[in-house]
């Protein structure tokens, strides 16, 4: 059905009309006279166009239009094309959040059908000529059609409705596995959205069944309209896949749904409705699949779930191109070249994307020829992994390389205008750093630390230029990880901190401010959830149960999973340091620290088959040496969930007086893009507020009502 062009927390704005400006060509080599309806909202191209109310009362005119002269003998054909870059980037959901009426959100579901289905009952073949960008309600346009042409150089099709909190509900559950099969369809409705939302490329799309023909973008309406010619003729017979029998239709939407549970536990309701929809598409008319679509996007629109899904995703996508509280982009300093502290492994990552966004020279330094040498060869391996995997050319490779350097003298970095030290996380270790650096780099220069939990005050409190100091923590793995906090201390200019704003914009990452306080914002929430859960292990509750027990949430991994991936050690040193900064509310954990004396995993190693990775419950025993819990009382998985929700409820409500944030919209930011907190929960305010964790603990909700939940009707 769609994506959101902007959701906000005031009035939506008002609808972005796409008109349906229908003009008559005359095809090639006498075969009549084609229809062609452009969707245009009259709008440059950062306005993509979107389908609204008006819109698609527009488009459901003129294809009636149409209906009739196809009818009447006027044309052979109607063909459906868009302004430059866009087809259409699905419905126009910014009003969608105001809808607090069944019956509105019934209107909103039908209106696509209604329009759509013109184009299949049109009374001569209609084609689509996808020109740009043809996402959920847009994709859904094309695939109402008789046939399907796209660009070459289209790379975002797809139905992203499922990692929204929506199903493709204008025809996409039905429509597409009858055109591509029941594996090929879910691929596009969840196995990509539910991957990081990923997008499908025109040969992809060539590939899978959903378009016919692939044109240069040149001439690309030419090449359709002459590709349209030759289909009416018969010269051109466009191939379709046999659909799989009932019993392999079955077969794999089983799997599919094993697959969702292996991943969501039933956390979030839009997949699990969508593979509803599909599974019964292959013995349904279109009546029924049509109606059942219907039924199951009015049922979506009216939940918290999408409503914290559009603000997640406009919270991560719009309003994240405007760092709040950043200074003017003007006074950042030029970079031109740039020094990093350490050659370990995530030095390493720094380098290369540095390298590759900024195109500027790096240089790291280590303190000995060891060092120097692992960290040129980790270096070269990762950027002929990606090389290797296409992300990177040979030429670009060649060019990254050549643009690092490592060295064990101090004074190669004296030319940097920034420099960031990325050294082990000892707080003595990095005022030295710091001390050694201050000697030798300009006096402009911009000194930064990739510090996950440390104080920056107190890092830079001994310097000559306290002022310059920034914080940039990155998070592992680099090259993925969205998320950037800026950390500013009380001594830090505007001039180092937009320097690290800029920073973040010219490497592609979303840039958080923060106050220099313990953790910042991801790490003190991430490390408040661990300690509940290891306080609760200490208290009796069985590791298993304690790591179940988040699943109603949906995260991406178990605790003892994430504890695992972040390294146990790295994990007890951010939790003792934020125990000896914040106190009992960080419980330091007895058998946490056996278990990493023992050098023991908390989770088997992966199968590589994607089974998820569950604690291993012979761990039990760290946590019970003497054969009594170590204190408290054991919890079931109600109570282990409970904990932790009010946990990190207080922790938010302490963090949003400490000012860590400005605002709780920004926590949700980071922790949606710095600990892949789910879309559907809205990031953790919403969660928290419409749980009631909000009023119960803090006495009062985190964001306004009707911000990312449904609104009271009436």
């Amino acid at each position: 059905m769609s994506t959101p062009s902007s959701t906000t927390s005031a009035a939506p704005r008002p609808e972005r009309i796409a008109h349906a400006l229908v003009r008559d060509v005359t095809l090639p080599g006498g075969a009549g006279t084609l229809a062609l309806v452009t969707l245009d909202n009259g709008l440059d191209h950062t306005k993509p166009t979107t389908l609204g109310p008006a819109g698609l009362a527009e488009l459901h005119a003129a294809l009636l239009e149409q209906q009739r002269r196809a009818l009447a003998g006027e044309i052979v054909a109607v063909g459906v094309t868009g302004k430059p870059y866009y087809l259409a980037a699905g419905a126009d959901l910014t009003a969608v959040t105001a809808i607090s009426d069944v019956a509105e959100a019934r209107r909103v579901a039908q209106a696509g059908h209604t329009t759509y289905r013109l184009l299949g009952e049109m009374g001569v073949p209609t084609f689509a000529y996808v020109n740009g960008a043809a996402l959920g309600g847009g994709l859904e346009l094309a695939l109402s059609c008789t046939y399907r042409t796209v660009g070459a150089d289209v790379s975002a099709l797809a139905l992203p409705e499922a990692f929204l909190g929506l199903v493709p509900g204008w025809g996409g559950c039905y429509l597409l596995p009858h055109l591509v099969g029941v594996r090929r369809a879910l691929e596009v409705i969840l196995t990509r959205p539910l991957g990081g939302n990923r997008m499908t490329k025109a040969a992809e799309a060539l590939e899978l069944g959903l378009v016919d023909a692939v044109f240069h973008p040149a001439d690309f309406l030419e090449q359709s309209l002459a590709w349209t010619a030759d289909v009416l003729a018969g010269r051109v017979v466009p191939a379709r896949a046999e659909i799989e029998s009932q019993e392999e239709w079955d077969a794999v939407v089983a799997g599919a749904r094993a697959q969702l549970d292996q991943r969501l536990h039933g956390a979030k309701t839009a997949p699990y409705r969508a593979l509803e929809l599909v599974a019964a598409a292959r013995t349904a008319d279109r009546d029924s699949a049509f109606a059942a679509e219907d039924d199951a996007l009015t049922e979506l629109i009216m939940t918290d779930q999408l409503r914290a899904g559009l603000y997640a995703f406009d919270l991560t996508s719009r309003r994240a191109r405007t760092p709040a509280g950043a200074p003017p982009a003007e006074l950042a300093r030029p970079v031109r070249s740039v020094g990093i502290v350490g050659a370990g492994l995530m030095a390493g990552q720094l380098a290369v994307l540095i390298a590759r966004r900024l195109r500027v020279p790096v240089v790291m330094r280590d303190i000995d020829d060891a060092r120097v040498a692992a960290g040129l060869a980790g270096i070269r391996s990762q950027v002929e992994r990606q090389a290797a995997k296409g992300r990177m050319s040979p030429d670009e490779a060649n060019r990254v390389l050549a643009s690092i350097s490592v060295s064990t003298d101090l004074s190669t970095l004296a030319g940097a205008d920034l420099v960031i030290e990325a050294v082990t996380e000892v707080l003595a270790l990095k005022q030295r750093v710091f001390a050694e650096l201050e000697g030798v780099i300009a006096d402009d220069a911009v000194l930064a630390t990739n510090t996950s939990a440390l104080s920056v005050t107190a890092m830079s409190a001994h310097l000559r230029h306290p002022e310059r100091v920034v914080g940039i923590h990155f998070f592992n793995p680099v090259a993925q990880m969205p998320l950037i906090e800026v950390v500013r201390t009380a001594s830090s200019t505007d001039a180092a901190v937009a320097t690290a704003f800029a920073l973040a914009k010219q490497l592609g990452k979303t840039a958080v401010g923060v106050a220099d306080r313990p953790g910042f914002v991801v790490n003190r929430l991430l490390l408040r959830l661990l300690a509940e859960v290891a306080a609760a292990v200490e208290g009796g509750t069985p590791v298993r149960t304690a790591d179940v027990a988040l699943r109603p949430l949906g995260l991406p991994m178990g605790p003892f999973a994430l504890i695992q991936l972040v390294g146990l050690p790295v994990a007890l040193h951010v939790l003792t340091t934020l125990h000896g900064d914040l106190g009992e509310r960080f419980p330091l954990s007895p058998g946490l620290e056996r278990l990493a004396t023992q050098g023991r995993r908390l989770v088997p190693e992966p199968d590589g088959q994607g089974a998820e990775l569950e604690v291993d419950p012979e761990i039990q025993d760290a946590f019970d040496v003497t054969g009594q819990p170590s204190g408290g009382a054991p919890l079931d998985e109600a109570g282990v969930l409970d904990a932790v929700l009010t946990g990190l409820t207080e922790e938010i409500g302490l963090m949003l007086d400490e000012g860590v944030v400005a605002s709780p919209d920004q926590i949700d930011l980071c922790m949606i893009l710095g600990a892949n907190w789910p879309l559907h929960l809205g990031g953790i305010s919403p969660y928290l507020d419409r749980t009631g964790y909000s009023e119960r603990v803090l006495g009062r909700r985190l964001l306004p009502r009707g911000v990312a939940d449904v609104p009271v009707a009436g």
